[in-house]
Parts: structure tokens; sequence; C-alpha cells
């Protein structure tokens, strides 16, 4: 098979790691692709934005199966343009894409079927939600309707905080069009896991759990980012919570879809928090999460193109899913300054100490003439291990980072930390 995995982040590189280890394929592509697909890809430069030359490439190529990671192109209706084409394509429709892409949507969706979330309301004016807040104790979380990459939900301690985050997204517009609605809701307490499943449609398949880590600095301090490292499994999320919670909120999800004429097909991520009510939605993606997917994969024993076909063939529950039980712990590597400014272009250098068994998944990661790997980006690249133990999985990773180094690099030394203590 030839297939095409669109995107450029350490989850493409980390798809497009696993999809090689698959007998099934004879050529892989990444677009635009990174520093470490190119080892393993051949990279095509065309943006992701870039709907009609994707397509386009993909048909020249004769794909036989887009991959498609990120969200954005998923919203744009990439899937739909494939499916038009007559090209088998991995990932929701336009339509199914909005439980990530508005999550005015996604609350719409969980009040009619009943699926545990926050309370909150949705609004289009500051007038409007700042009356609301009057009557509102703090904290509130205030989230912009659309895709802001990661950075669209402001948890606000005082009422200040909250109505300052109002004007930011509704007067000033930070997210542009990604804020013309926003949702304020309870600010709901109790540990985070991400559960990502895969879903034919009819179907759905959990994967092992997932805890990420948002913020930039240790002890959870500091301004929100795309991630900074994530481990899989929690000790606190066991088996009973998985069935759970694939029975409250992700089968009846899957079936509200299919009901309202938008089956959903590809990964389904649900973002938790194990409130004392028990678990409550905090988010759905539309993808595989970033970080997640860097400490899922490795634990990933049955081939991944063979499920993505039955997910795209709606032939899920013909197929055993299996894992390894072995830990995995990712810890992300950034650019000195992320989120706020950052400079790039450093080159990255690794020992020839690291351990073989440690994968690096790099994401703001170019290859400058020469093959020398520069940075280029915030979140520059992953750094994970497996072990017998999470203990030993978490020891290997921070006993290799070392062994990686660009000038300003920053990664948290936390990550998993609550697992050992």
């Amino acid at each position: 098979m030839k297939i095409l995995v669109i995107g450029n982040g350490a989850r493409e590189h980390a798809l497009v790691w696993k999809i090689a280890q698959s007998q099934r394929v004879k050529k892989i592509f990444a677009l635009p692709g990174n520093a470490g697909t190119a080892g393993i890809a051949e990279n095509i430069n065309i943006s992701v934005s870039d709907i009609n030359s994707i397509v386009n490439k993909a048909a020249q190529l004769k794909a036989d199966l887009v991959v498609v990671g990120p969200e954005a192109p998923l919203a744009a209706g990439l899937v739909d343009r494939m499916e038009a084409a007559g090209i088998p394509v991995f990932g929701p429709s336009q339509k199914a894409a909005q439980l990530e892409s508005s999550k005015v949507f996604a609350r719409d969706l969980m009040n009619k079927t009943g699926i545990p979330c926050a309370s909150g309301q949705c609004f289009s004016t500051c007038s409007e939600a700042t009356r609301y807040l009057e009557n509102r104790t703090v904290p509130v979380v205030v989230k912009a309707d659309g895709l802001a990459a990661g950075k669209g939900v402001i948890i606000a301690t005082t009422t200040d905080e909250a109505v300052n985050a109002l004007n930011s997204m509704l007067q000033d517009r930070i997210f542009g069009a990604a804020g013309e609605r926003v949702i304020i809701e309870e600010c709901l307490v109790g540990k985070e896991v991400s559960l990502l499943a895969f879903s034919d449609g009819k179907t759905a398949v959990p994967m092992v759990p997932a805890c990420d880590y948002k913020r930039v600095f240790d002890n959870d301090k500091g301004p929100n980012t795309g991630g900074m490292g994530s481990y899989s499994p929690p000790g606190f999320f066991g088996e009973e919570m998985i069935r759970q919670v694939l029975e409250s909120v992700i089968k009846p999800t899957i079936a509200a879809m299919a009901e309202a004429g938008t089956p959903y097909k590809g990964v389904l991520y649900t973002g938790l928090i194990l409130t004392a009510k028990g678990p409550m939605v905090l988010e759905f993606n539309a993808r595989f999460g970033d970080p997640e997917t860097q400490a899922i994969l490795p634990r990933l024993k049955t081939d991944l193109v063979d499920i993505m076909l039955a997910v795209v063939n709606g032939k899920l529950d013909k197929i055993k899913i299996e894992w390894n039980s072995n830990p995995c712990v990712g810890v992300v590597m950034s650019s000195g300054g992320y989120p706020g400014e950052y400079r790039t272009g450093f080159p990255i250098t690794i020992s020839d100490k690291i351990d073989k068994d440690i994968n690096i998944f790099y994401a703001g990661a170019k290859m400058r003439n020469g093959g020398r790997i520069v940075t280029d980006g915030g979140r520059v690249l992953t750094v994970t291990a497996t072990g017998s133990t999470m203990e030993d999985a978490r020891d290997k990773v921070y006993r290799n980072i070392q062994h990686v180094n660009f000038e300003g690099c920053h990664h948290r030394k936390d990550i998993a930390a609550r697992e050992v203590s």
C-alpha cells in the first residue's frame, strides 16, 4: 500500500513511525511532514490548509489510504473531498468533526444525549455574557467556540479575569472567527484523563488511556500550551472506569452522530475529568491527541493499518485490538519562551550515549541543507520511553533526555511524577 499522512507534528511523526511497521505498507508520504518523517517517508511540501492541492496530490500518487492528523483540515472538509474523489481516507467528515471544531455543537449534543459535562451557557455578545457572570461564582471556564490551536480555554479565577477573557475573544477577536461565540462553564475539579477510541460510525473501541500536561512549567504553573508531555496508562483510571466511559459517553456520542446522519469515523478523543459525581467530559477532539499519541502508539501491538482499514470499511467489530502492558512516558522539549515569543533555527544535537530503544518524535524541526536538523517551532520534539513499570519508563526518559539538546531548550521535569511518588 501507498499511504499519505497529513500533518507535520510529533503526532504525525508517531503515526508514520507506527504505519511503517505494517507489512501492508510499501511507501509512505508525509504532507508536509518534518525532519523526523523525512527518515521514513517522502515529505511533500504542501500546506495542510491547501485542500485542493492535497486532494490532487493524493490522486496523483494513487494513495491507497490518506490519514489526516491535525484538526484544521478535518474542519475544512478534507475527508469529504477525499471521499468525493474516491480516495480511501481515515478521519471524520466535516460535519462529524464539529465535535471538535464547535464547542457549542458538542455541548448541544451532550445536553440532548444526557452525556455528563459541566453546566454552562453560550454567548455571542459581551453584554449578555457579562450579565450572566454577575450571578456566577468563580472560578469559571471561558471557552472559544471554534479551533484555537489548544489555547482557546481560559480558567478565570476572578470575575475580572473572566471579563477580560470575554473581551479578548468577543471584542478584540484574538482567535478570529473561532471566538465569535463563547461558552462560560462551571470549573470542574478532579483528575484529568484522555480516552481515545476508534470508531467506524457504528462500533467504538477504546484505546489505552493517557494523561497529558497542558501548562508549560512544573506543578501545572504558567500558561497553557499545546501539551508538554504525557504518559499511559494512568493508575487511577482502570478497566472498570474505561467501561463506564465507553457506555456513558463514547457509545452515546457515536450513536447520536449516526442518528443525525453524520456517522463518526476515525478517532474520537474524549477529554475527561473525574469529579465527585463521576467522570465528566471536558472536550472532544476529532483526531489523535498530541502529545498523547506519542505515549499511546508505542503500546499498540495490533497493526495500525489493519485498524484504520477496518474503520474505513465499517468492519471495526471484526478486528481484535491488542496493547502492550508496558507503560510509556513522553516528555516534550520546547523552544525557550514558548508558548510566548521564541527563536528558531538552533541545531538539535543527540548524543550517541542515548539508549537505542528511545523514540524521538519531531514536531517543530526541519532539515537544513547538509542534513542538519534545526528547531522550527515552539514544541520541538517528544522524547518517549517504555518500561516494565511506570517508574522504569519515567527514569529512562529523564535519563535519556539529557542527551538531546538545542539552545534554550525547556522541558517539564514532573511528567508522570504523581504515578511514582
